[in-house]
């Protein structure tokens, strides 16, 4: 396999590398600061999840830290500055990391969190975005919000999506600590390994998510979504076009004749 390449970007809080299969890996690069995030890195993020959707030659995405940490929430020296705004200033700040863990969470390629680390406050949003979340037994998680006198606000709806409402007021409510394996249990985390595990367990998922048409996890995403915010009758007529629309696709009809034929499809990585 060829060596990974890098985007020509200036970026001084993130890092983007493609490899020859076209697996992105996004990695959250302030370990001095535990990848805590500020403005910039939230500004930084928002434009290379803006070239990775747009980017047709990349079919996952890989979401990681360097160093220890995974993400350990609001920067202080941010969260600082935040508290000399006045409230409108306050909300336009606010409504860009809204504006950025959305995009995460709609990119229509896979979102891989490879946990590498802790993860606290805005960390656990980050988490909740992935599609799939692979995390270090080591791993010590909380949302740490209230115990600063404010909700969790902006993150909200992806962990509430992700773990349920019953456990975030578990979590929520009392920013109660909690492991890698309480994590998986509280439905924040789909799989706990250990440190020298991580990478293969990622290869893994990895090699399950090449086997499978780009286009097909792209409107797989869609319906998920979808589907969980309609009734069923409207959700019937969706799907319904859906599937004709799949069949007449190019990826489609592909699929199905290399199926029927036993042959491999174009986008099926067999390395």
């Amino acid at each position: 396999m060829s060596q990974d390449t890098t985007w020509d970007t200036n970026w001084d809080t993130i890092k983007v590398t493609v490899d020859a299969r076209g697996v992105a890996t996004l990695l959250l690069n302030r370990p001095h600061k535990h990848n805590a995030m500020n403005a910039e890195l939230i500004a930084e993020l928002t434009i290379a999840v803006d070239k990775l959707e747009a980017d047709k030659s990349v079919r996952a995405v890989i979401l990681t830290g360097a160093g220890k940490s995974f993400c350990a929430g609001g920067d202080l020296s941010w969260m600082t500055a935040m508290a000399g705004y006045n409230r409108e200033e306050r909300i336009k700040d606010s409504a860009k990391l809204a504006a950025m863990l959305r995009k995460l969470n709609a990119l229509s390629k896979p979102l891989i969190g490879k946990i590498n680390g802790q993860a606290y406050g805005g960390g656990i949003g980050m988490i909740s975005v992935c599609d799939i979340s692979i995390a270090v037994d080591s791993g010590k998680y909380c949302l740490t919000e209230v115990k600063l006198g404010l909700p969790p606000a902006n993150i909200a709806p992806f962990v509430v999506a992700k773990m349920g409402q019953a456990n975030a007021r578990r979590t929520m409510l009392n920013a109660r600590p909690f492991s890698a394996t309480k994590g998986k249990e509280l439905s924040l985390i789909d799989e706990v390994v250990s440190a020298d595990e991580l990478d293969a367990a990622v290869e893994k998922e990895l090699g399950y998510l090449l086997q499978c048409g780009p286009n097909a996890i792209a409107e797989s995403k869609k319906l998920i979504s979808y589907v969980d915010s309609h009734d069923l009758s409207v959700s019937q007529t969706y799907t319904a076009k859906l599937l004709a629309d799949a069949w007449d696709s190019d990826e489609g009809k592909e699929g199905l004749a290399c199926f029927f034929s036993k042959k491999n499809p174009s986008w099926k990585n067999t390395k």
